[in-house]
């Protein structure tokens, strides 16, 4: 009997675990970073889902600073429809694809249609969607398996009701080439939508639509031409009226699978949805969710604290997709040949995300990082060089570096198992001998001139640091010569300093400075010599190598100085366009990611004190409402800051295997690590007031160093930060302390 009941109250314990109160996935509100820069999404999906099923608002060119590339923006009061691909944070737009609309009232059309709403009506939480079509009376409701998107719309009573398939609509300037919908049967139609954008080209989705109720009509349109007898239609722009009569509270609903390979793909992804039990769907899209966010615990009493803190948490694990259909295929690099493949991840923007993205990742999803190298690794296969910035298995050549070095360093330095590292190494070194993108002029004359490249100096910066994860995965692999030649290309950073004004500024390739020169200008006349950004902030971009940046100062207390300058002064010409945006302490830009180090710093000449409060004052920028994100999300990058920050560490060299401390902002964090051991920080003594760290603890033994190793956060433990309201005269300020 005893035995029996012990049993029953495991039995008791699983199924609470499993199905029981989500306690922390009420913290996320989806709606931060939904208007102006954060361009974020508030739609249902899952962690990595290949479906992101959010509304759009039909942005258009003029709306760009308003959620046009996410498709959706708080300060709209419309809604066009809901499709089921869109990017997270980006600065770019695409994707779209498939949108859904129902409607009432009127007969079936392919004009333009929008509903109004209220967002008093409106909600999300992760894997839900709602809202209220008030110019229809329908309310809305979608949610989300992996490759499956799932809508319940509850409609008022009507004999004109309909839902309508738009195949020619897409986010941002995405231009629809070429779509195709069939009827199946009364419930089941397919097809697919090529498109592309000035992000992408000849981009390919393949669909299946199941509906829950016949329809008594289907009326096609075909470039704004009615198609008859209304079986299936082609063309540059094809709309699908699904027409019924309803109920009063009746609701019907829509399965909506995706396939980058072929129909096939897309029918079978249907089966992610077994039969009609939305609530169900729903539930188990909580619970994923929950499962993730377990993965840190953080211990506060402040819980608008906890809604920034787990929506940032959010905002990192809806990036990169999963792009593997049903059947294990998708479409490869020239879009012509299907490809067989498991767990393939696309969407990677790692001029954004290499910088803390990808390090979280290797904390928090690390089951999933050799199926994230052995995608690149895939990638570069079929293309002959790793990804600088992919969009669904295609190159756009965006932004500068090939920091996809980076990310795949990163994960060998370590020690990641389960891919080629040879392979690896060998696509890293492919990808630092190309000849595009001036890496030609970067190899000879050890920096790139202004006159021959967009962003010479970013460029240069970039390079160099890529260059330097290649020399340390070199030296890994008992690569002798290979590690000399890539350390030596690492320093040419050092040939665009200018002693005299103390910034990294751009050179002609006669090796003469460029002039008229200004600290404050992201150009020299039309030409870049930074990419979003300029020399007070892209002076401080040598990660690999911030002692030889102190040592060209002079002294640490002249570093120090000019770093603490940059959070004072004002740039002469705030009409620039780097000033526009938000996010502006001085001239430090968090708004946008080159700058996401830099109050890190501090910490590298024995200063901890000054880095706390820099990350406190930066941290104000974060906030519970749509507004909360001062910049572009960038796939997570942005979110992936505040998540490490608010933890009381950072990666400021991402590949080092190093993570320098700050100041936490959670009384405990507990991260869950892949095998079952748990690494807690915990900061004694916390407070508004209480910010600076006084003393520390590593498993119970003195801490001296400002720093922490990704190493022993993997053994499991506890970091002990003791914290006080005055700055600490002994702690992290000897050279032995400061991180490497």
């Amino acid at each position: 009997m005893i035995k029996r009941i012990i049993l029953s109250l495991a039995t008791i314990l699983i199924l609470a675990h499993a199905f029981g109160q989500l306690h922390l996935t009420k913290y996320v509100n989806p709606f931060i970073g939904t208007i102006f820069e954060g361009n974020c999404y508030p739609g249902a999906t899952l962690p990595f889902g290949m479906v992101q099923l959010s509304p759009d608002n039909g942005l258009t060119e003029k709306d760009k600073y308003e959620g046009y590339c996410s498709g959706y923006s708080y300060t709209k009061n419309m809604i066009k429809g809901f499709s089921h691909t869109h990017l997270s944070g980006t600065g770019r737009p695409a994707l779209g694809d498939i949108s859904v609309l129902p409607m009432l009232g009127q007969a079936p059309t392919d004009k333009d249609i929008r509903s109004d709403i209220s967002h008093r009506e409106e909600s999300a939480s992760p894997g839900y969607y709602s809202v209220m079509l008030k110019s229809f009376g329908i309310r809305a409701e979608l949610t989300t398996t992996q490759r499956c998107g799932f809508h319940r719309y509850t409609f008022p009573e009507s004999k004109k009701a309909m839902i309508r398939l738009d195949l020619g609509y897409g986010a941002g300037d995405e231009v629809t080439t070429d779509c195709y919908i069939k009827k199946i049967n009364a419930t089941t139609f397919v097809g697919y939508r090529i498109s592309n954008s000035s992000f992408s080209k000849d981009r390919h989705i393949y669909f299946a639509a199941q509906i829950s109720k016949p329809v008594s009509d289907v009326v096609l349109f075909s470039d704004s031409r009615v198609m008859k007898p209304g079986a299936e239609a082609i063309g540059r722009d094809v709309k699908a009226c699904l027409v019924f009569s309803t109920k009063k509270g009746e609701q019907v609903l829509l399965k909506v699978a995706l396939s980058t390979a072929n129909v096939e793909g897309a029918l079978a992804g249907l089966q992610e949805v077994k039969d009609w039990d939305f609530s169900a769907v729903k539930q188990s899209a909580e619970h994923i969710w929950e499962r993730e966010l377990e993965k840190i615990k953080i211990t506060s009493t402040d819980e608008n604290f906890k809604t920034v803190f787990y929506t940032a948490l959010y905002h990192t694990c809806l990036a990169p997709i999963r792009i593997d259909d049903a059947l294990g295929n998708y479409r490869g690099i020239d879009k012509q040949k299907i490809i067989h493949g498991k767990n393939i991840y696309t969407i990677n923007g790692f001029w954004d995300t290499f910088r803390a993205e990808n390090p979280l990742l290797t904390i928090t999803q690390a089951e999933r990082i050799p199926d994230i190298i052995n995608s690149l690794l895939s990638f570069y296969r079929q293309y002959g060089l790793l990804p600088v910035w992919d969009l669904y298995v295609s190159e756009t050549n965006t932004m500068k570096g090939y920091h996809a070095v980076a990310v795949i360093a990163d994960a060998m330095l370590k020690g990641f198992k389960g891919f080629d590292y040879e392979e690896a190494f060998e696509a890293m070194k492919k990808s630092a001998a190309q000849n595009i993108r001036a890496t030609d002029w970067y190899r000879k004359l050890g920096f790139i001139p202004f006159e021959k490249e967009d962003a010479s100096v970013t460029t240069t910066l970039e390079y160099a640091f890529d260059d330097w994860c290649i020399a340390q995965v070199a030296k890994r692999l008992g690569k002798e010569n290979d590690y000399k030649i890539f350390m030596e290309r690492s320093g040419y950073w050092k040939n665009l300093f200018d002693p005299a004004t103390l910034f990294i500024r751009p050179k002609d390739s006669s090796g003469k400075w460029i002039t008229p020169f200004s600290p404050f200008d992201e150009s020299i006349g039309n030409t870049r010599a930074y990419a979003e950004g300029n020399a007070w902030q892209f002076t401080w971009y040598v990660p690999q190598d911030i002692p030889g940046l102190v040592q060209l100062f002079g002294s640490g207390e002249r570093f120090a100085e000019k770093l603490d300058s940059l959070y004072i002064l004002r740039p002469p010409d705030s009409t620039a366009n780097i000033y526009k945006y938000d996010g502006y302490i001085g001239l430090l830009w968090h708004g946008n990611e080159p700058c996401h180090h830099i109050p890190y710093l501090y910490n590298y000449v024995g200063m901890p004190w000054k880095t706390a409060e820099k990350v406190k004052q930066v941290s104000a920028f974060y906030r519970n409402d749509p507004r909360g994100l001062v910049g572009n999300d960038d796939c997570g990058q942005t979110s992936a800051w505040y998540v490490f920050s608010a933890i009381g560490f950072y990666p400021v060299n991402p590949a080092s295997g190093e993570y320098v401390i700050g100041t936490p902002q959670s009384d405990k964090a507990e991260l869950s690590l892949i095998d079952g051991k748990q690494f807690v920080v915990t900061a004694k003594g916390l407070s508004k007031e209480n910010i600076y760290v006084q003393k520390a603890m590593l498993n119970g033994k003195a801490y001296t160093k400002s720093y922490i190793k990704h190493a022993d956060i993997m053994k499991g433990g506890e970091l002990m930060l003791y914290m006080g309201d005055k700055p600490s005269a002994t702690w992290g300020t000897k050279n032995e302390d400061h991180p490497h």
